[in-house]
């Protein structure tokens, strides 16, 4: 059995959901509107045919910078998902304790980009064989996960990730630990990691890919 008092020692451990915090019923509160695209909803209402894609590949602030850059992204919010803590707070996930990963959630206009073109950006964008980790962020909630909003997207994504370890393991890297699974609630993060680097353009950025090319 794994105590709540190892876990904080050992960052890489996810908790059971017996040992997780509790959390609270009251969500974050977000701004109206996406700091950077001015005009657009945060959170929609969305015109046109849109598109949700969630993906985890390390500390959020850097990655959702790259999705938001991207021609025919609308929008894109942070926040955390796949453990058990409903509504956590950036400190309570980053006790280990809460079994979440740091995500973006991406809008994206369907006639414009594709979900498989935000796979390819997925992949090339982090190391997704580190298991608990990204580079020197450590820890459960830096872990690599593509959570699918949709049927097809769970079938690209699993193909991507074949496609996309074959050309790992021709350049010498290990086996993909990506997480992909159905997308579970994702409980967005404070109002201040909300496109936190345009707002502190000299932030920490941790985001960076192995050099290796996806072939989608």
């Amino acid at each position: 059995m794994v105590l709540r008092s190892e876990i904080l020692v050992n960052k890489n451990v996810l908790p059971t959901q017996e040992q997780a915090l509790p959390g609270r019923e009251t969500p974050m509160v977000l701004p109206q509107y996406h700091f950077v695209h001015k005009d657009t909803p945060l959170l929609g209402p969305f015109i046109g045919n849109v598109g949700f894609a969630i993906f985890g590949l390390g500390c959020f602030w850097g990655a959702e910078r790259k999705f938001w850059q991207r021609e025919g992204v609308v929008s894109t919010v942070v926040g955390y998902a796949g453990g058990y803590t409903p509504n956590p707070t950036y400190e309570e996930v980053c006790s280990g304790l809460t079994g979440h990963t740091e995500v973006v959630l991406v809008v994206y206009d369907q006639d414009k980009v594709s979900y498989g073109e935000l796979l390819k950006m997925f992949w090339e964008l982090h190391n997704p064989t580190q298991g608990m980790r990204q580079g020197n962020d450590i820890g459960t909630q830096y872990r690599s996960v593509i959570y699918c909003t949709t049927p097809e997207q769970l079938d690209e994504a699993l193909a991507s990730k074949a496609a996309f370890q074959t050309e790992l393991t021709k350049a010498g890297l290990g086996t993909i630990t990506t997480e992909i699974e159905e997308a579970p609630t994702v409980y967005f993060a404070e109002a201040y990691h909300q496109q936190y680097l345009a707002k502190n353009p000299e932030g920490y950025c941790g985001i960076g890919g192995t050099g290796v090319t996806c072939p989608i």
